[in-house]
């Protein structure tokens, strides 16, 4: 008889959740993804999935164990990928309860989901952890082994997640484990993280619609990948043949400014870097305005530096490799799909100045 492999994911509206939901449909999987209630709608990046056969949608909250419980019930996983969180580090200094509640205390109410339905012999489970653990770097590169230092509220609440997991791997020999993922980016990124930020700003200087971009920090080291590899990894990770903790990171690091430096030249703009720190000027080349400069806003209480992982586990017991897409094609990747956004969005606009105009004179009714 053939497996029922049957996946749900929280956070499946997310970059990461999109991502994993197309790849898993590809492998055959029956998809059910969880969505909380919202008289918005922010399930942009997963319309062309809806009305596939094998793609389900569900209404539950990761603060709300009930719902939780109840629709692990109903859909009986195989496997559980809790992608949900407020991932957002800065927003954890301003919002930390809500994301103390989210990023810890949600993934205990999956795993206590899964037990309270039964399912620990059946389900596998996959934590999205975050680099944010090492924080204030201890050592580099970061692997599965070096200490961690959270430094910040964000990475404080997702090693409670990370340790919880191990915890109840432990206590209940449960299938349960976290892949520590180092940032990933993709055209899917919500703008208002770093990478998509500077896309879509030299995209719109590009184009005549922003005149200059605002940074914090242009020293910060980061290790780039992306997420449409990453999601691999994730899947892989709980096709292991024993639960274990992964890092999942490409091993290549590098700065903001060598981020916007890219992003600026793929958008057809050369930067030149003149001044230190907070003065700190990224000049448009060809006719000598600012482009980029430093704001002191962008600046973190607690800020992590110096993040570069180590890929070496994933690669040699997954099989996965970290570098499929290169720091320099994702760049590309991203700053050529916001190009054509802000061309669209323009055209968009002129069509909505227009109908407006239309309207006035009475030339349409």
């Amino acid at each position: 008889m053939t497996k029922r492999n049957v996946a749900l994911i929280t956070g499946v509206t997310g970059q990461d959740g999109s991502y994993l939901s197309e790849f898993l449909l590809s492998k055959g999987y029956e998809v059910h993804g969880i969505i909380r209630r919202s008289s918005v709608d922010f399930r942009e990046r997963i319309t062309h999935l809806e009305g596939k056969p094998n793609f389900h949608l569900h209404y539950a909250d990761m603060g709300d164990s009930m719902s939780l419980v109840k629709v692990v019930g109903k859909v009986q996983p195989t496997e559980i990928y809790n992608l949900a969180a407020q991932s957002h580090v800065q927003v954890s200094f301003d919002s930390p309860e809500f994301t103390a509640d989210v990023d810890a205390t949600g993934v205990l109410r999956v795993l206590e989901a899964v037990r309270t339905n039964h399912l620990e012999k059946t389900c596998r489970i996959y934590q999205a952890s975050t680099s944010e653990l090492y924080g204030k770097v201890e050592e580099v590169p970061q692997n599965e082994n070096t200490p961690f230092h959270p430094y910040s509220p964000y990475a404080v609440a997702k090693l409670y997640g990370f340790w919880i997991v191990k915890e109840y791997r432990e206590a209940y020999n449960m299938f349960c484990c976290s892949g520590i993922l180092f940032n990933h980016e993709s055209e899917r990124r919500g703008e208002t993280f770093v990478t998509r930020k500077i896309t879509l700003a030299a995209a719109r200087i590009a184009q005549g619609k922003q005149d200059c971009l605002f940074l914090g920090n242009l020293d910060s080291l980061r290790d780039w990948g992306y997420a449409k590899d990453y999601v691999e990894c994730m899947w892989l990770i709980l096709q292991h043949d024993k639960p274990e903790d992964f890092v999942i990171a490409t091993g290549v690091q590098h700065t903001v400014r060598e981020f916007a430096t890219l992003a600026f030249k793929h958008a057809g703009i050369e930067l030149a870097w003149e001044g230190e720190g907070v003065n700190e000027k990224g000049i448009n080349i060809a006719n000598g305005k600012t482009v980029v400069a430093v704001s002191e806003d962008f600046y973190r209480p607690t800020d992590v530096v110096n993040l570069w992982g180590d890929p070496t586990k994933a690669r040699a017991e997954l099989g996965w490799n970290p570098q499929k897409t290169n720091f320099e094609q994702l760049v590309q990747i991203m700053v050529e799909n916001d190009m054509r956004k802000v061309a669209a969005d323009h055209v968009a606009s002129v069509t909505r100045t227009n109908l407006a105009e239309y309207l006035e004179k009475g030339l349409v009714k």
